[in-house]
């Protein structure tokens, strides 16, 4: 079970809430999104592009420009390079189309999961050469490619860089001190905002908005009208990358997924268009959850099972008709690695127990028929379900490949560098990492990276982080309305919980064509009626029934005979159907 946390952070509420003409309780889960001050709460409920950084405050962005300008002024041959996720697709995306404006000769290479693995390699350098590439401008790569940008170098290949990915180090030491030396690639300019001499006020966030101030900092210094009027569309796939790469949605990155949401719902951009027409997503309602669960797992699907290049040339159409043959291959593709996913998530769970590996601070499970591109998303369920952080392992072409996916409390990247021996590449940060090695250190690598780990017990328990222990009988439709302004919701800004001590459960019903959610009749402490919704785990609730108060509970429940005492934490939400809108109370967790 989840151990259940209330918020206790200070903030003078009612000070807040009479400035800025919101409740108490809306200040209250202002407070726990870190806003510290009424400048803070100006910027979360009112923020606006004014008010994200300049992107010249990040390091190397004045000889990145200057560079690229160069280059386009004489003539050279610019390739820009991406990577075979969402935002390595949408920062190549925003870059191409950037250079293309300022009427440079650009092309774009996405590398392939399985044939080239993450990010530069010597092969991708090999082909720029051999097509007389000039220059090479990374995104969302190239921070740990210090060896292929060097070989680059020695053809005279510039290379201009832009990740946000951790930059490689190296512990090293003074006398008894111990200190962290970077290992910064070779090239003419690296934006990155993880670099220690990198200053910029907000320094997480992804690939795609990286390449979007790069942009930005190029339409500046050219005064370029074309460009100026394109960044309302760069702006969409900023955001998209934002929500597709897990960024914490605070700062400036919550104000450019607002931002870049309102444009995206009046996108003009034929392949965004299709991709949302053949999801059956209505238009003009396109969320943070859309892009997250839906479009991006579409665009993502290519690089999974076949190249990414597909998802590229979708965001490129310039047809309807082109637009919507991709998006439905795209939609394809997405159904069919749904299938496998699960598939290898029942064979991974079948490992984990077969190997006792639930006594495994770090799980490290090895499953080499599994496509390799599946690991990231395996992992991900893995570390869901069991709540440790999780390495997913696939035998690939040339030795194991591997993704990791982490938990609160443990920074991935960092825990890797300290067993780097047995890595022949890797890269990543806090909460997500790639590996490649060799298949017969995975017993030493398992063994090692468990003795290293310094996670408790209590690390592994799923924590719940409650914004206000509320009765339900303070909600109201003024309420919903303020929690909407605190929209987008996601990582770093999740939706507001409320908890309810001792509801009376006295019926429920079980809706839906599978039967897989349920409304409940509950009556609150001062003797109120509400209606509380399910969504999904009827089954896990059920046996919650049967452990507390004993056989025949939930049938009884669904029979209209439930006298159950039970702690809620919930959500508001408001449902609209045929014109109609009302109130809802969403369960989330429970217990006694």
């Amino acid at each position: 079970m989840e151990k259940w946390y209330v918020a206790a952070k200070r903030a003078d509420f009612n000070a807040w809430a009479a400035k800025f003409h919101i409740s108490p309780v809306t200040a209250r889960i202002l407070r726990n999104r870190d806003v510290t001050d009424e400048a803070g709460v100006k910027s979360f409920l009112y923020g606006t592009l004014e008010d994200c950084h300049s992107p010249w405050l990040m390091k190397d962005m004045e000889k990145a420009v200057e560079e690229i300008l160069s280059a386009i002024e004489e003539g050279i041959s610019v390739r820009v390079i991406g990577d075979y996720d969402v935002d390595g697709i949408c920062s190549a995306y925003i870059l191409t189309k950037t250079l293309q404006i300022l009427g440079g000769k650009v092309d774009t290479a996405i590398p392939h999961r399985i044939h080239d693995g993450y990010g530069l390699n010597d092969n991708l350098i090999e082909e720029a050469r051999r097509d007389g590439i000039g220059m090479i401008v990374t995104c969302d790569n190239g921070i740990a490619a210090a060896s292929q940008i060097a070989l680059a170098n020695s053809y005279g290949i510039k290379v201009i860089v832009t990740d946000h990915h951790e930059v490689p180090f190296v512990m090293e030491s003074e006398g008894k001190e111990l200190f962290r030396r970077e290992l910064l690639p070779p090239a003419l300019a690296v934006i990155d905002p993880k670099q220690e001499q990198c200053h910029y006020p907000f320094p997480n966030i992804c690939g795609g908005v990286v390449a979007y101030k790069l942009a930005l900092a190029l339409e500046e210094r050219t005064g370029n009208a074309a460009l100026r009027d394109a960044e309302e569309e760069l702006l969409e796939f900023a955001a998209l990358s934002t929500v597709c790469d897990v960024m914490e949605l605070k700062g400036e990155n919550r104000i450019l997924v607002k931002e870049g949401l309102k444009r995206l719902n009046a996108t003009r951009n034929p392949g965004i268009r299709a991709l949302t027409e053949v999801n059956g997503i209505e238009p003009g309602k396109l969320s943070a959850y859309h892009l997250g669960f839906v479009i991006g797992p579409c665009l993502n699907a290519t690089g999974r099972l076949d190249t990414a290049k597909r998802a590229l040339e979708l965001l490129q159409s310039r047809t309807k008709v082109e637009a919507m043959s991709a998006a439905r291959e795209l939609k394809e593709l997405n159904d069919s690695r749904k299938n496998l996913t699960l598939q290898g998530v029942a064979q991974a769970e079948s490992t984990i127990a077969g190997q006792h590996m639930e006594q495994d601070k770090v799980m490290v499970v090895f499953l080499p028929e599994v496509h390799e591109s599946l690991a990231g998303i395996i992992a991900g369920r893995i570390r869901e379900h069991y709540n440790h952080p999780v390495f997913l392992l696939t035998r690939g072409e040339e030795g194991v490949k591997g993704s990791g996916r982490s938990i609160e409390g443990y920074h991935m990247y960092e825990a890797m560098t300290e067993v780097k021996h047995y890595f022949t590449k890797f890269g990543g940060h806090a909460m997500a990492a790639g590996l490649s090695m060799r298949e017969e250190d995975i017993p030493s690598f398992r063994q090692e990276l468990n003795e290293k780990c310094r996670l408790q017990d209590a690390d592994f328990i799923p924590k719940v982080h409650i914004d206000v222990p509320m009765p339900m009988d303070y909600a109201d439709e003024k309420l919903v309305e303020e929690l909407a302004m605190l929209e987008p919701f996601g990582v770093g800004n999740p939706k507001p919980l409320f908890a309810q001590k001792n509801l009376l459960f006295v019926s429920g019903y079980k809706m839906g064509a599978n039967k897989t959610c349920a409304r409940y009749r509950v009556q609150t402490p001062e003797g109120a009626e509400k209606q509380l919704l399910l969504f999904g785990g009827l089954e896990e609730f059920g046996s919650f029934l049967a452990d507390k108060f004993g056989p025949g509970s939930e049938a009884a429940l669904y029979a209209g005979r439930g006298n159950f005492r039970i702690s809620v934490v919930y959500q508001l939400g408001k449902n609209t159907y045929q014109g109609r809108s009302e109130m809802q109370y969403v369960m989330q967790y429970y217990g006694v």
